[in-house]
């Protein structure tokens, strides 16, 4: 049920409606860097990477100490306040402050990012080895249809404003206060309540989010608490971390696999935040034809989640893994490629397939590598969750860098394909690919 209620802050923020509606209000936006002027879009990425850095920083410390003193609970209950809260406070994010839209959405990055190595790490606690990959893939598949019911909701709402609006009324104002004729006024009052619509599904996900995460947090079990909480938790985390890290060095297992996961997350998670401001600005498509297409990006998920969990019972975890990350690396040429809407729609189809697959079974398999005598869930993950945020941060900056230089999203789309053909070489080094994976 926390698939169900931080998805919607996945699908809303990230992929859908925030990308699009950032694009928009920035268009004619002076944005600098150390006087440095910057594409919109790649502002954009910058904000991604700084968030997953403060939160790659922050979760292996934390982590540590949750694991040490016993409040994994706690620690994943905070940053959901923050996500959620931030979310609510981008109703004030409009063409007079992008500054604050951009801090805002760095800031639920941060919750959203900070409290998924929490709830990763209690996978292994609540369900046993044999069952890893079913309730990952179908916490996946409970999050596609959480996101999508939110984003549904909203998408009536944007598209169809009159319905909700008094648009007409509106433009009365805008005609008698601007001089402009019916037609003008009839498309900015239309523009102008799409974007209050915009505003509160950003509103709607914090809400949608804090409320469903509150069943999450009543059926977790209980945790004891250290009995005495000073300095020494600190220090406990530090030990912890230290342990886990000898312990990943000298298991050649994880190792590659955390190596192999790092290349594909810094190419997957980057598709998945650019994908809408790629359409907008490469192919020029309209607002309702991306969240359209985002929206049946996660409905083909659901049967991707399911699909690849089957097939890795049939053929172990890691071949279907190598499956997976050679698509999205024939995705990335195929985004380089692409010349219409139609193929946009193509691809969008086949990132649906895999992109639900491949994040349900990168985090199961995990869970199955991770020695079976270890009690140090959250500080395994956490090495898990630093890898992808990492990534994000690698993928992200990367690729803005590359949009930033040349002005052209297609090249930086391209360079993509290269971190998951450097995936594939990894987890390919893994000599037994059936032991405890199949």
């Amino acid at each position: 049920m926390y698939d169900w209620a931080n998805s919607a802050y996945s699908l809303t923020i990230t992929s859908a409606i925030f990308p699009v509606y950032y694009s928009t209000v920035s268009k004619n936006a002076n944005l600098q860097l150390f006087g440095h002027k910057l594409e919109t879009a790649a502002a954009f990425s910058y904000t991604i990477s700084f968030a997953f850095l403060i939160v790659s920083i922050l979760t292996p410390v934390l982590s540590g100490i949750a694991d040490f003193s016993g409040i994994k609970k706690k620690m994943m209950a905070f940053f959901v306040l923050l996500g959620s809260v931030s979310c609510s406070l981008m109703w004030w994010f409009d063409s007079h402050n992008i500054q604050l839209g951009l801090l805002l959405f760095g800031l639920a990055a941060i919750g959203y990012a900070g409290s998924i190595v929490f709830y990763n790490a209690f996978l292994p606690e609540i369900s046993t080895e044999d069952q890893y990959d079913k309730v990952s893939a179908k916490g996946f598949a409970y999050g596609y249809i959480g996101s999508v019911i939110l984003l549904i909701v909203n998408l009536i709402l944007i598209q169809f404003p009159s319905i909700f609006f008094d648009i007409d009324g509106y433009a009365n104002q805008l005609i008698s206060s601007q001089k402009i004729d019916q037609v003008a006024a009839h498309e900015l009052s239309i523009s102008h309540f799409q974007g209050v619509a915009s505003r509160l599904a950003f509103v709607s996900v914090g809400i949608w989010w804090f409320m469903f995460s509150r069943i999450t947090f009543k059926r977790l079990p209980k945790e004891t608490p250290a009995s005495k909480v000073d300095r020494g938790i600190l220090t406990g985390g530090y030990h912890q971390l230290k342990q886990v890290f000898n312990e990943v060095k000298e298991n050649r297992t994880i190792k590659m696999y955390l190596i192999s996961f790092f290349f594909t997350a810094m190419g997957l998670q980057t598709v998945m935040y650019v994908a809408a401001i790629f359409g907008e600005y490469e192919l020029h498509l309209e607002t309702g034809k991306l969240i359209g297409t985002i929206l049946i990006i996660q409905l083909v998920a659901i049967i991707g989640a399911k699909g690849f969990a089957f097939a890795s019972s049939k053929f172990g975890n890691i071949k279907t893994l190598i499956f997976c990350i050679f698509i999205w690396a024939l995705i990335c040429i195929g985004a380089y490629l692409i010349q219409n809407e139609i193929h946009f729609y193509i691809l969008a189809t086949i990132v649906g397939l895999v992109m639900g697959g491949s994040q349900s079974l990168f985090r199961s398999t995990f869970a199955k590598i991770i020695p079976d005598d270890t009690k140090n869930h959250a500080s395994y993950f956490s090495f898990y969750d630093v890898c992808e945020k990492l990534a994000i941060v690698c993928g992200t900056f990367s690729f803005g860098l590359l949009n930033d230089l040349t002005g052209n999203m297609r090249t930086a789309t391209l360079m993509l394909a290269l971190y998951f053909i450097i995936g594939i070489v990894f987890i390919s080094r893994i000599r037994n690919f059936t032991i405890h994976l199949g």
